[in-house]
């Protein structure tokens, strides 16, 4: 749509009228009912407009504040030659907002960097995830168990259109299955097997989850990620149409990610690599190339991978570009300099190893040892005393936390040595542990938002009593996060340091041919 207003027109007027960002104070909203940021377009075509030449784009933002006695007073006084307006891009689909200034402007859009990106998982139906196997398989049970149509389509929770199932529901026969899993080539209706295995899944931002991998269940299964997985493969999630708020700007996981993996509110999934045998790298081999001869040395996939994490995955940066972001987009600054390169490529494989539970970039010398990571010293403990019961009668169903005590409290049990930075450690305003308890209490029942269906009985079938691989996934959680705290310090000043060093910037990558060509638009299109 960017691109045909461009062409079709001459001048483009754009009007931020909500500089504010998403769900701002009720009285700054235009329409007092609408949480979503909105804008005013002016566009003017001439007679004989060539369509080759991209049209001029102005662009202003209303001043913050109340909708009435700051905004409509505004919008009063504006005309189309006042002084308030900036230009913008004039790139046939780039944004309509003001060009980017300053630092953030030199810095490499974050998609420019992989030749593929996708969504991740949409699942359709809660009841296919859950954070343990046995709920899966109690679900799927209750399911092939059902004769009756109607109660079976009811539980199957399919997918509806007009009013009807449609695509997804319990008589429908698949094609094809997920690569490196069972397919079942009849209708859940006629099936009568037990469940798919379950598998791993990304759920949310450090909360392993499970997955039946069932491509019958799921409503948009992503094929190709299932394709390209392997222990190889590591998966980069961040969001891309909204604005990062606090928190590390993007979040690394070993298995396959979910849609809303990042927050829980969308995002986009960039692999490592493009196959399974983790030979033909997603990571422009262009920019890999260029980078070598600047520093000296080849560059791998991993590096790069390793040096977005050590320099992105952090709250610093978040906290550095935070005027920057309120406009969608992440960008990533890439130093000339090989030994800033090193020192935040070294601490990003650290990241990954931690945000992958020791799955990934494992190294036994550097200090990463296969398998879930642990604090040195006086880190998370779950003492006898305190253990949380696993009785029905005491299933858990509150968090809380004794600043004091330092203790974090599941129901009656609590574990000890918790600092407050991991209690609040959030992901763009995503309290993680909040989320991961929210997942596994007794209580799991969400609101229903707007006119969303209920969810399926079978989302209700869970444990009677608290876990216990839920104790430990808390212990791996914990541990995880007050390592990734531990390096905030050091991932802060090597971005410092970047940043007050000459960077290869945006516009010269481009000119040198560092970035090559990205995937068509119809590749891109079946992502």
């Amino acid at each position: 749509m960017r691109e045909e207003l461009r062409r079709d027109c001459a001048a483009i007027w754009v009007v931020d009228c909500s500089p504010e960002g998403h769900q701002p104070e009720v009285n700054t909203r235009i329409f007092q009912g609408v949480q979503q940021p909105v804008c005013i377009v002016l566009a003017a075509r001439t007679p004989n407009k060539d369509r080759k030449r991209p049209a001029k784009l102005k662009f202003m933002a209303l001043p913050k504040g109340h909708r009435e006695h700051v905004k409509f007073a505004a919008l009063e006084k504006l005309t189309l030659k006042a002084a308030d307006w900036v230009d913008g891009p004039s790139d046939w689909r780039a944004p309509f907002l003001s060009e980017q200034a300053g630092v953030w402007a030199q810095c490499l859009l974050l998609e420019g960097i992989f030749n593929q990106d996708s969504s991740g998982v949409l699942g359709g139906r809660t009841w296919v995830i859950a954070p343990d196997v046995a709920s899966l398989s109690s679900r799927w049970s209750r399911l092939v168990a059902e004769k009756d149509d109607i109660h079976r389509e009811e539980l199957f929770s399919p997918t509806l259109r007009d009013g009807k199932p449609a695509d997804r529901h319990s008589k429908k026969i698949v094609a094809s299955g997920l690569t490196g899993h069972e397919h079942r080539s009849i209708s859940v209706a006629t099936d009568a097997g037990t469940v798919i295995a379950p598998v791993r899944y990304a759920y949310r931002s450090f909360d392993r989850q499970w997955l039946i991998p069932d491509n019958r269940l799921l409503l948009s299964a992503r094929p190709k990620l299932w394709e390209a997985h392997s222990s190889y493969q590591i998966h980069m999630t961040a969001i891309q149409r909204a604005p990062v708020t606090s928190g590390p700007a993007l979040s690394l996981s070993a298995e396959i990610p979910d849609q809303d993996h990042y927050h829980g509110r969308g995002g986009r999934v960039y692999p490592l690599w493009r196959n399974a045998e983790a030979t033909v790298s997603n990571v422009k081999p262009t920019l890999l190339a260029h980078l070598g001869l600047a520093y000296g040395r080849t560059i791998t996939p991993d590096d790069m991978m390793a040096y977005i994490a050590g320099v992105m995955a952090h709250p610093a940066f978040t906290a550095r570009f935070r005027a920057d972001l309120v406009r969608p987009g992440l960008r990533l600054p890439i130093t000339s300099q090989a030994a800033l390169f090193e020192r935040a490529a070294a601490l990003g494989r650290e990241v990954i190893w931690l945000h992958t539970y020791g799955e990934r970039m494992v190294d036994e010398n550097a200090g990463r040892p296969e398998g879930p990571p642990r604090l040195a010293n006086d880190g998370p403990t779950m003492p006898r005393e305190g253990a949380i019961p696993t009785t029905p009668e005491d299933f858990p169903n509150e968090l809380r936390y004794d600043a004091a005590a330092g203790r974090l409290f599941v129901g009656k049990g609590y574990v000890e040595n918790v600092s407050k930075a991991l209690v609040d450690y959030d992901v763009s305003g995503m309290n993680v542990l909040n989320q991961w308890f929210s997942y596994r209490k007794k209580d799991r029942r969400r609101p229903i938002i707007g006119d969303r269906r209920p969810p399926s009985p079978l989302s209700a079938i869970q444990p009677e009593h608290w876990l216990a691989e839920y104790t430990s996934d808390l212990l791996d959680l914990l541990h995880v996060l007050g390592r990734l705290v531990a390096l905030e310090p050091a991932q802060a000043k090597v971005l410092e340091d970047i940043l007050g060093a000459t960077l290869l910037e945006h516009g010269q990558l481009i000119a040198a041919g560092a970035l090559g060509t990205t995937v068509t638009a119809q590749e891109a299109e079946e992502n």
